[in-house]
Formats: C-alpha cells, sequence, structure tokens
C-alpha cells in the first residue's frame, strides 16, 4: 500500500511565534514541523516536509505567499517556503540561532536577527538558483541579543529593539559609512517589541512605538528641529554623535553639530532628523512581565500579552484600553493580528494552546489545544470519520480526521488514559484510566453517561468491548486481573483471574465470545466469558508479552513479545502458525545514554500491533523511531515507516558525537543553570535520567521517539500512530501513482479518448479501469447515461470491483451529482452482490469507503431536512398571522 503522511492531531503548540497569514490562515510551528489552519472552514493541514530539529520563528510575507521558518538550534537552519503549494523553495544556513525575522512591506528583502547581528538579505524567488540567499546589508551595533524590528512602509528603514535596552533606526539608503544607526534611550528593562506607526495623511512614518518587558510603552515623534537652548538645529549633518538630555518626563534626543544650512522636512531621511520621546505609558500588570506582543499600522493599535495569561489591546497613540481580559494562567508567548486586524491570535506553550478571539463580538473564532503530553492510545469510530486519542494529560479528545479539528474534550479522568474504544453503534466511546475508572461517553450529548468501577481502587491498562456491545472488560496493572462489567447496568458481572502480571492487552474475537489478554506472565490467555468458564487456552512464550490482536476474519491470532518478535496463533486449533523476528527491522536510533550503537543497542521490541482491514498485513509499531508493515502470508517485511526526523528528540541519531561525551556524563544531561529556556515542552520532565542523589533535581533530559499505539481505519485506507510528536495520520495516495491492471499496446489514453468519441461508452470505462487511471475513470463513469448504467454494470468484470467502488466512494464525497452516484452502486450491488458477498474480505476496505462517503451524506442531508422543514413552520406560521 502507498501509504503517505497525511496531517498531525493533537500535538500541542510548544512556543515560538505563530503568525496568521493574510486574514483566515493561521501558520503555527508544532515540533518540527508548521501546521496550516483554515479560521474559515475550520480545517488543519500539515506541512508535508520536516525539519532537522524544532522551528521557533515564523515570519509571513504581505502577499501570503512566501513563509520563512528557523529552527531552534544553534545553526540557524532556516526554510523558505511557499504557502500555496506547501513545498520548500530554499534552504540554508545562518550558523547562528535566529531571534527575529521580518519580511518587508513589498517583500523585496527578509531581515534576520542573529545574535547581536542584523542582516538583510534580499528575498529569493520562485527560481531555482544555486545560492538564492544574497545578503545586502550586515548591522552589528548591538550590544546584546536583537529582540524584533519593524519595517518602515518604503522598506527604506529599519526599527530595531533588543535586549541592551534600546531601539535603533536602521537606514538602508545610501553608504554603509554615513548611515549610522539613531538611538533611542529610556527603557529599564529590555525591548519586546518595536513598531512604526503610520500617518494616514502623508502615509509616512513620523511615530514609533517601543515596548519593553516592564510593561512600559514609549510613544516617539519625528521632529524638525530640537534644541535644549531653543536654538534651531540643522537636521543636515553628517556627525551624529547623540546626546540625551532632559528629566525622564521629558527626554530629548539630539544631534551634536555645528549649525549648518537648513533643509526642508520633506527632503530629510528620518534617520538624520530627531526624535522626542512625546509620552510614557505603562500596562501596570506587575509583577507580571510583558511577553509578547503586535502592532497593527492601520488601525494603530497594540495588543500585548503577559506572563500571568493577562492580554490587553490599547487604541494607540493616546493609550485608550479597549480590552484586557484572562485567558489563562500561563504565559502568553505569541501573540499577532491578522490583517484586516479584526482577530487576535494568541499563544499559550505551557498549556499547549493556539486561541483567536475577534475583539470586536468579542468571541473565539479558534480554540483548539492539543494533548500536551504523550498520547497513549488512539482508536477510529466504525465509520472512519473520528479518531478519538487518550493522553498522560487525563483527557480524552474526539477528532474529525477529514478537518483535523478536535470537537469535543473530556477531562473528567484524574489520571492518565490508557485505552480508548468505539461502539459498534459509534455513538459512544469508552476509556480507561488509572483513575480505576472506565467512563463511557454520549457523543451526542458530549456527556459521560456510565462510569465503571471496582470494589477496590485499580490502575486499569487496556480495554475491550463485545460485537453487541453488550459487556466491557478492562485488565488491569496492580492486581493483573480482568474486570468484567455489564453496560446497559453499570454493573461488575465477573472477575477474571490467572495471570501473574500486568495485562496489557486485551481484544474480542471477531466471530465468537472469546476474550484474548496478554500479560506479562509471558502468555496469552483465551477467555469464555459469557459461559463463565474461565481460561479455556493458553499459549505460552519466552518473554514477556506486550500485546495481542486479532485478524479481522477471527482466524488468527497475533502478539508481541519483549524480544523483538511478533507470534501468530491458529486460535482455533491452539497451534503456533509462524514468527516474524523484528529485533533488526525495529533497531536504529542511539539515545544519549546509550553505550553501544544504535545496530547493538537492545531492548527494542514491538508495543502495538494492528492488523488491515482485509488481513493481508500487519502493522507494528514499539520503543523505536519506525513503525514496520509486514505480509502476513509470506512474514517478510514491506516498508519501514519512520515516524520522525527531529533531532530534538532523543533515539533518532544513528551515530552520536563523541564531544558531547565528557567525563561526567552526556553533556546534554548536564544542566546549566544559565541557559533560558523557554517554557514549553522543553521544561516537561520526561523521565529522571540522573541519579537520585541527595540535593540533586530532575534532569529536563529530551522526549525519546516512539510508538505508542497503532490504529488502522475501517476502511483500510489510512493509519493513525499516536507517537512521541503526535498522532500521525497516514493514508493511501493514488494521485502520483501509475499502476495498470492490465496493460498493453492497446491500452492508451488516447484509446480511451476515441472510444469516448465513438460513443462506446462501455469500452472506454474497461479500458479507463485497465489504466487505472482516476481521472479517466471518473471521466467514463460521467459519460454513461442514466438508461445505460445497469447494462453497463453487468459487463464490468469482477477484478476490477474494488477499484470501481473506490471510484464512486471518492465521487459522492466531491461531486454534486448524488442520485447518479447512488444509481451505480445500486446496479452494481444487484449485478454483482453475490461475488461481494463471497469476496468480501477481499472488497472490504472498498466497501468501508463506500459506507463511510453515503453515511456522511445521509448526515448533511438529514440536518439540511431538519433546518428546512423548521424554517418553512416558521415561515408558514408567521405568513398566518400577517
Amino acid at each position: 500500500m502507498n501509504f503517505r503522511f497525511q496531517n498531525l492531531l493533537g500535538a500541542p503548540y510548544r512556543g515560538g511565534n505563530a503568525v496568521i497569514s493574510g486574514d483566515s490562515l493561521l501558520l503555527s510551528p508544532t515540533g518540527n514541523r508548521i501546521v496550516a489552519t483554515d479560521l474559515i472552514h475550520s480545517r488543519s493541514i500539515t506541512f508535508p516536509f520536516e525539519a532537522a530539529s524544532d522551528l521557533s520563528r515564523l515570519a509571513v510575507s504581505d502577499d501570503g505567499r512566501l513563509l520563512f521558518a528557523a529552527d531552534s538550534t544553534d545553526k540557524g537552519r532556516v526554510f523558505l517556503i511557499s504557502v500555496p503549494s506547501r513545498a520548500v523553495l530554499h534552504r540554508t544556513t545562518f550558523k547562528k540561532p535566529v531571534s527575529a525575522a521580518r519580511f518587508s512591506p513589498d517583500g523585496a528583502f527578509i531581515a534576520v536577527g542573529l545574535g547581536k547581528l542584523i542582516q538583510i538579505w534580499r528575498c529569493p524567488g520562485f527560481k531555482k538558483e544555486f545560492f538564492p540567499f544574497h545578503l545586502e546589508r550586515t548591522f552589528a551595533d548591538f550590544s546584546a541579543t536583537v529582540t524584533s524590528f519593524d519595517w518602515s512602509p518604503d522598506s527604506n528603514f529599519l526599527l530595531a529593539g533588543s535586549k541592551d535596552l534600546t531601539m535603533r533606526l536602521l537606514s538602508l539608503k545610501g553608504k554603509r559609512s554615513e548611515n549610522k544607526p539613531f538611538l533611542f534611550l529610556g527603557h529599564r528593562e529590555p525591548i519586546v517589541g518595536a513598531f512604526f506607526a503610520l500617518d494616514k495623511k502623508t502615509g509616512t512614518s513620523n511615530r514609533a512605538y517601543s515596548v519593553s518587558r516592564d510593561g512600559a510603552i514609549f510613544t516617539w515623534d519625528l521632529v524638525e528641529h530640537m534644541d535644549v537652548d531653543g536654538d534651531r538645529v540643522s537636521p543636515d549633518t553628517k556627525d551624529q554623535n547623540l546626546d540625551v538630555d532632559g528629566d525622564d518626563n521629558n527626554l530629548i534626543i539630539k544631534f551634536e553639530s555645528p549649525t549648518r544650512k537648513r533643509k526642508q522636512l520633506e527632503d530629510d531621511e528620518p534617520s538624520k532628523l530627531p526624535w522626542r520621546l512625546r509620552k510614557k505609558d505603562f500596562f501596570m500588570q506587575a509583577p507580571a512581565r510583558l511577553t509578547a506582543c503586535d502592532y497593527h499600522r492601520e488601525l494603530d493599535m497594540v495588543v500585548v500579552g503577559f506572563s500571568n495569561g493577562v492580554f490587553g489591546l490599547y487604541q494607540m497613540p493616546d493609550f485608550v484600553c479597549l480590552h484586557l481580559l484572562s485567558i489563562s494562567r500561563e504565559k502568553i508567548t505569541s501573540a499577532a493580528f491578522n490583517r484586516a486586524g479584526n482577530w487576535l491570535l494568541f499563544g499559550c506553550a505551557k498549556l499547549g494552546q493556539l486561541l483567536v478571539w475577534e475583539w470586536r463580538s468579542e468571541s473565539y473564532v479558534l480554540k483548539q489545544q492539543g494533548h500536551y503530553f504523550d498520547v497513549n492510545c488512539v482508536a477510529y469510530s466504525p465509520d472512519s470519520q473520528l479518531l478519538a486519542t487518550g493522553a498522560d494529560d487525563n483527557k480524552v479528545k474526539v477528532w474529525t480526521v477529514s478537518s483535523g479539528f478536535c470537537f469535543i474534550t473530556f477531562s473528567e479522568h484524574t489520571n492518565a488514559v490508557t485505552a480508548v474504544h468505539f461502539m459498534a453503534n459509534n455513538h459512544s466511546l469508552l476509556s480507561a484510566s488509572l483513575d480505576g475508572t472506565v467512563r463511557a461517553w454520549d457523543l451526542f450529548r458530549y456527556r459521560n453517561f456510565r462510569t465503571f468501577t471496582t470494589p477496590s481502587p485499580r490502575q486499569f491498562v487496556s480495554l475491550a468491548a463485545d460485537q453487541s456491545g453488550e459487556v466491557i472488560c478492562a485488565g488491569t496493572l496492580d492486581s493483573f486481573e480482568i474486570f468484567v462489567w455489564s453496560m446497559k447496568t453499570g454493573r461488575l458481572l465477573d472477575v477474571l483471574s490467572g495471570h501473574e502480571g500486568p495485562v496489557h492487552g486485551l481484544m474480542f474475537s471477531p466471530i465468537n465470545a472469546v476474550l484474548a489478554s496478554s500479560s506479562w506472565d509471558k502468555t496469552v490467555r483465551l477467555w469464555d466469558v459469557f459461559e463463565g468458564k474461565g481460561s479455556i487456552e493458553t499459549f505460552t512464550h519466552n518473554h514477556d508479552v506486550l500485546t495481542v490482536v486479532y485478524r479481522p476474519d477471527g482466524k488468527q491470532l497475533a502478539c508481541s513479545t519483549l524480544d523483538g518478535l511478533i507470534h501468530f496463533w491458529d486460535p482455533l486449533d491452539g497451534v503456533l502458525m509462524y514468527t516474524i523476528e523484528g529485533r533488526r527491522d525495529i533497531s536504529g536510533g542511539r539515545r544519549m545514554t546509550d553505550r553501544r550503537s544504535a545496530a547493538n543497542s537492545a531492548g527494542r521490541y514491538f508495543t502495538s500491533l494492528c492488523y488491515s482491514a482485509d488481513g493481508s498485513f500487519i502493522l507494528a509499531g514499539g520503543n523505536s523511531r519506525f513503525v514496520c508493515m509486514y505480509d502476513v502470508a509470506e512474514q517478510v517485511l514491506i516498508k519501514r515507516f519512520q515516524i520522525t526526523h527531529n533531532l530534538s528528540l532523543d533515539g533518532v541519531l544513528d551515530f552520536l558525537n563523541s564531544k558531547n561525551m565528557t567525563e561526567a556524563g552526556p553533556l546534554d544531561l548536564i544542566d546549566d543553570p544559565d541557559s533560558d529556556i523557554e517554557d514549553g515542552i522543553d521544561t516537561q520532565t520526561r523521565r529522571k535520567l540522573g541519579q537520585n542523589l541527595p540535593g540533586s533535581m530532575q534532569n529536563r533530559g529530551r522526549p525519546v521517539a516512539r510508538t505508542k499505539c497503532l490504529r488502522i481505519a475501517p476502511t483500510g485506507r489510512s493509519w493513525a500512530a499516536a507517537t512521541t510528536e503526535g498522532v500521525l495520520l497516514y493514508s493511501v495516495d493514488d494521485s502520483f501513482v501509475f499502476d495498470p491492471t492490465d496493460l498493453d499496446m492497446d491500452v492508451t489514453p488516447e484509446k480511451v479518448e476515441e472510444a469516448l468519441a465513438d460513443d462506446q461508452k462501455q469500452r472506454a470505462l474497461l479500458l479507463s479501469l485497465r489504466l487505472n487511471e482516476d481521472s479517466l475513470i471518473k471521466k467514463c463513469i460521467f459519460a454513461v447515461s442514466p438508461l445505460n448504467v445497469p447494462a453497463v454494470c453487468s459487463s464490468v468484470p469482477f477484478k476490477y470491483l474494488q477499484r470501481l467502488i473506490e471510484a464512486f466512494a471518492d465521487l459522492l464525497e466531491s461531486c454534486p451529482h448524488l442520485e447518479f452516484i447512488l444509481q451505480w452502486c445500486q446496479e452494481l450491488c444487484k449485478v454483482h452482490g453475490h461475488y461481494i458477498q463471497q469476496n468480501s474480505r477481499a472488497l472490504l476496505p472498498a466497501l468501508k469507503s463506500l459506507q463511510k462517503a453515503i453515511t456522511k451524506l445521509h448526515q448533511d442531508l438529514a440536518d439540511t431536512c431538519s433546518f428546512n422543514e423548521y424554517l418553512l413552520r416558521y415561515l408558514c406560521s408567521s405568513g398566518t398571522k400577517v
């Protein structure tokens, strides 16, 4: 199967600056990927490329076509990305960490802050070049890290703020020796934001704002002349040594220069003219610190965010507070306007949350929050439209697969969620947790309608339900028992004892009421739950059994063990069929504490297994960066997926740098008390990597790349993996694959077109099916008249049924000719119903896809009809009253 990466769900916003491209496209860094969210259509998509480490700085051009992305490493790797095509155009390395970046208004330049430097680069185009980035100018006058800057409307000047408590005006015109920076002094803490204001009458920038971390905002005015003694001083000067006079309330910056011939104000550059501090304003949120800010030039508004979760919106230059609200208790790490200025974007890295708020109507446009801690489990709904996730943050989230949005979050659990399971009716969801409860959730009313508990507290790590949905089973971590409840009454029916280790795997057989369980006691047991006979079969192994799954037809059982093997059993005869040795397939990735090479490192095994819908292949993932796909019949590796290339995670590199190994251990494990780590995923303590020495503290070691859970959609066309970086979705991509089924010299696209021109619709459809080209198949389907559909369906060979059903499923989701496509489906089932029933296992993925499309269509039509019915009732009742 040609699976490709599709989307990333459940991953939190970990820090950095999120931006809004245009009016409605939200771009946010998520680990080493970029997620684009359409705020109007409520749909998110993840860019297909990966950076080598976590991304921390984004900048988008004014026209919204180009995106500049920089990672968080000291090497300063950057990407220039085309936003419409989501493709990387150029890559380069600045060899220094990028602290700020911004496109010029005309899109010709990119200003990049590299520590104490500001470099102006000419923006590359869409053409391929050997070295697309060209350095135009470098400003090296700062004594501390540059934090922010802003371009003037004509792209000739740059206003830059830094941690040295100053803001500087830089000119790109003229010679470098003549353009000395103009300093703005007076702040007592580092500058967070520096902005040019726009004079709407003249179209020039004669005012500027500087915002510091202590919550002060200074307003600066461009004046024609200035002198302490009241004498007029010419702005035309080459000697630009600055002097500061006056007190704090009337700070004056002037030039020390001899009197020369006066020039007109419009002939002088702003960098050669004096600026005066007009006034000081304070946001008054002490002891909280100002952590994020943005300015909208057309509306002359400033939005600020603080470390206590409070944000404020102010109208400048009068400093009128429009809104002052609290959105969380944690630090706001990102704040931005959209192009129109009616939406405000806020990011909170500590909570992994992104908010978009409309300040005029005071309502949320977007409020999305991923799982902040590791995702432990995933589950597809029977129609493959929904995906449920459970994580260590005690929450259960339900996502819409097509849009990538979470529409409901259940937070009643008080400990980590370890298992989730959809019921067969598609309307309810089960979740098990370490808090000792199994909860049932209603997906219509969004409430917890039943809670299953035990007489004494237990920790549940596995969950299963039978096909009828009447019996619920959960395995425990501490007592090694399996508890059985009734779904209708919520009563505890039975307790299955016999295992001598934690029960980490549970699954009911698809064809009977036999329950399979796996445990760390090196056994797999089969239980007859309804008859109450206890364990009816035991399969022993040489190592601990980590998980167990049934094949969809119920005639095979697969389990993984601690030695990296996958065992396949016949549950009916109780014999071992064959074994796959996957230790070498899953090996790879050396952790910072490993003393052996990646190839020889021990402890690689599969913790999650999942059969495909037809049972022909099996997916396996574990404590490695790889997910392996095996052919069950041949016991061979088909493909190996690498879930991440993020070097910010542990276990990704195969070879470690010996320079990072010291006598005290790995350099990454030695804490630096002077480091300024941004709040986000770096502050999470995933595990204690150091020793429990007196007075020692937990090390903030890097998270390890691993896969905790795998699930294949019932349609068989996509699968999900719960990994360290979030939930990765992979789907079948047929758009770039040429896979003809029966090709010869006469089967060409030209022959298909000729058959359509000669009114041979039946022959054209068969030729397109032999070519297996999606666009031609759909074209031939629409070319057939409704009266000829039964005759054409009867002539379709059996081997092309699956491809034709897949085409119908795709058309139902995208085309408006619903009745015509449903007529095709009906006639196809009438003619080939017996063959479809006899070969349901092979056709199951295609049939599931068709069922998913029809179900979604039915729901949309039902909602539309209900709305029209109520609207007509209202109109009829209002008409009679009039």
